[in-house]
């Protein structure tokens, strides 16, 4: 078995060939995507280990669409520190076999390996099997943010799930983008052209939520005076999203069982059943295995509400994203005069200490709030509501062992700055909020090294 490996990072490359050695391996490597297309042309490679990121302007992507076009059935296993949802879904649409995040698990690479090898050595004692349908990309607004393990892991599940018509149960606590990542599956798949209509099944009494949802004719009830369509025709050819599906009336379950199994629907007061082609979302906070257990919701309607589970992290698991959700809300609210806030080092690792009981919402609100309230356009510390320390502080202190040191934030997100302006110290201070000196004496604390001085 041939495996090429694609970094431009020599080390990278010999920590991965080292990781992958074995008995009937033979492990090749390059340091550009050009060079890797070189090899691939000249003596194809049955598996490549690419990054997505390489310092030109072509990326593992561009490599994973030329193996593919030359070599149909050599697997690709991609690799990224800075995944979108956007790059997941260009991957898996692309036919990439799978990839994993920077920092390496050395388990999860090796693992991974392994699978994309059994599934060549299976290509090429079986009869090919029928390509999978590949869509079309479309440039969609960033919605769910984060580059976390975790994320990339729900990045991936999106991707894989959006293209089926399959029902996808999503899981989280409050505040954890449920919602996002439903409409996040409906962009990308096929049913993007049609409607994405979504409920709040625990806002509504039962009586409301069966009339929204299949329709009711004239006369069914007190003030029944038309004829209306429900949620379930409106979405036809679309996508129907569930939201707090754990707080959906037994009874109101059954009929949405039936609606489920037959593809059809029946308005409340109706003799006529109507044919739909809907494609079901849920998502609840709840845990619907153990509410099954109870029988406050049925089994039968579980399994067919979670053919795909995807499960998004509470912002505690992955402070990492702080920062990015941080910068990302700041985009969005602008202060008064127009300008943008910004957030000191300091005041960024006290938020990314912070659990957040809310999660992403409670941040957003946060911010919006910040932004509104300080007088400057510099936020610190001192800036932010009196309220996240003590709240956090009714936590466990388990819960914050695995959470870095506030010091190791605040040199992540100075390091983070710094590289993404490409060593510009000037704007660096100007977007920490602080002034040269003191960005100087940071990075000294901090032990950084950027290179030569730019200020332009």
């Amino acid at each position: 078995m041939r495996i090429l490996i694609a970094d431009d990072e020599p080390e990278i490359c010999r920590f991965i060939a080292d990781l992958l050695r074995g008995p009937d391996r033979e492990i090749v490597s390059a340091t550009s995507v050009e060079g890797a297309i070189g090899i691939q042309s000249d003596s194809p490679c049955d598996i490549v280990v690419s990054d997505i990121n390489f310092n030109s302007e072509k990326t593992g992507l561009d490599l994973l669409r030329a193996v593919r076009a030359a070599t149909p059935g050599a697997e690709v296993v991609l690799m990224s520190g800075f995944g979108t949802l956007e790059t997941a879904v260009e991957a898996v649409r692309a036919g990439a076999f799978d990839y994993v995040s920077k920092p390496f698990d050395i388990n999860e690479v090796r693992s991974t390996v392994d699978r994309a090898i059994r599934q060549r050595i299976a290509a090429l004692t079986e009869p090919e099997a029928e390509a999978a349908p590949v869509f079309s990309a479309r440039d969609a607004p960033p919605a769910l943010v984060g580059r976390s393990r975790l994320m990339l892991g729900v990045y991936k599940q999106i991707a894989l799930s959006a293209p089926s018509s399959a029902s996808v149960l999503i899981i989280g606590e409050t505040g954890t983008g449920k919602e996002l990542a439903a409409r996040a599956i409906h962009r990308h798949s096929a049913r993007s052209h049609a409607p994405f209509v979504a409920v709040n099944c625990g806002a509504l009494n039962e009586g409301v939520l069966e009339s929204e949802l299949f329709g009711h004719v004239r006369g069914a009830f007190t003030g029944a005076v038309v004829d209306k369509k429900g949620l379930f025709e409106q979405a036809h050819g679309g996508t129907l999203f569930l939201d707090e599906i754990g707080e959906m009336p037994v009874a109101l379950q059954v009929k949405l069982l039936r609606a489920l199994q037959e593809g059809e629907i029946r308005p409340v007061g109706g003799t006529k059943a109507t044919s739909v082609d809907v494609r079901v979302l849920s998502a609840t906070h709840r845990d619907l295995d153990k509410a099954a257990e109870a029988g406050t919701f049925r089994s039968d309607l579980l399994y067919r509400l979670k053919v795909v589970e995807i499960r998004l992290p509470a912002l505690r698991e992955r402070p990492d994203d702080v920062p990015l959700l941080v910068e990302s809300f700041l985009g969005r609210f602008p202060r008064a005069d127009g300008t943008r806030a910004v957030i000191t080092p300091r005041a960024m690792a006290k938020l990314a200490a912070y659990a957040w009981p809310g999660n992403v919402r409670e941040l957003e609100h946060v911010i919006e709030r910040l932004v509104l309230t300080s007088p400057g356009r510099s936020i610190d510390a001192e800036d932010l509501p009196a309220d996240l320390q003590p709240h956090a502080a009714t936590f466990s202190q388990r819960a914050f062992e695995d959470l870095p040191t506030l010091d190791e934030i605040e040199k992540r997100y100075l390091q983070h700055v710094v590289t993404v302006l490409k060593g510009n110290k000037k704007r660096a201070a100007e977007v920490l909020g602080i002034d040269r000196r003191t960005l100087y004496r940071m990075a000294e604390r901090f032990g950084l090294t950027w290179g030569e001085d730019k200020d332009e």
